[in-house]
């Protein structure tokens, strides 16, 4: 592994984040209050049956990596996919005229937060989610219209992650004032700017460009389950 990024699961639970991740130096898996992401330390035999019993009864398991990586024995394959991996170049955007107030999110929002993260889907979503790291909001007559904040935490780099907007609320620049305040606040602690998109979702990376971001390299997603 050339840099933390290139595998970013194994990397966030064996750094920054090891205090969510249970496991051993063969695999490892987040809290799954946190969500389903696991990594095995490389995909040999030994790692591989370590990852294989990270996964749930009932559930899925999320590997993400650099490159595509084998199915482990005992399991099965539930869907592939392939993610833009983008970092921040430069400085972060300024705030513009007029955007919305943005108001910091906690555990009282919570239940908004996650109904919002069901109707916008933007990842991997569980009861434990919000905790990850600030998460900033957009309220409206006390309904939070949109969303962003953190998840995964490298060294001197933070991942933008849960941008999530209403679709009745979409086209107001809400995604866009969020994106650049949670990366203003990164950059405040010293922190690189980095996140991941679909890689077929054009307007989501056309978006995240004109923020500064610029696409680092691909990386693949292996949603797996236990085998039937």
């Amino acid at each position: 592994m050339d840099h933390p990024l290139d595998r970013p699961v194994w990397s966030m639970l064996t750094g920054r984040q090891a205090h969510l991740a249970t496991g051993d130096r063969q695999a490892v898996r987040i809290d799954r209050g946190y969500g389903p992401f696991g990594a095995a330390a490389d995909t040999g035999a030994a790692a591989q049956a370590a990852l294989a019993a990270m996964v749930p009864d009932e559930g899925e398991l999320w590997v993400v990596e650099g490159e595509p990586w084998p199915l482990p024995p005992g399991t099965r394959e539930v869907r592939r996919a392939v993610l833009a991996q983008m970092i921040a170049e430069g400085p972060p955007p300024a705030p513009r005229a007029g955007e919305p107030a943005m108001v910091p999110l906690s555990d009282a929002d919570a239940p908004e937060m996650a109904a919002l993260a069901e109707h916008a889907k933007p990842g991997p979503w569980g009861p434990a989610t919000h905790r990850y790291g600030p998460f900033f909001g957009v309220r409206e007559e006390g309904r939070l219209l949109a969303m962003a904040g953190q998840r995964m935490l490298m060294p001197g780099m933070a991942e933008v992650s849960g941008v999530a907007t209403w679709a009745d609320c979409r086209g107001r620049g809400l995604a866009r004032a969020l994106i650049g305040h949670v990366m203003r606040a990164m950059v405040a602690r010293g922190e690189t700017p980095f996140l991941h998109s679909y890689a077929d979702n054009a307007g989501a990376i056309a978006l995240y460009e004109t923020l500064g971001f610029r696409i680092r390299r691909q990386v693949h997603v292996l949603v797996i389950a236990r085998g039937e």
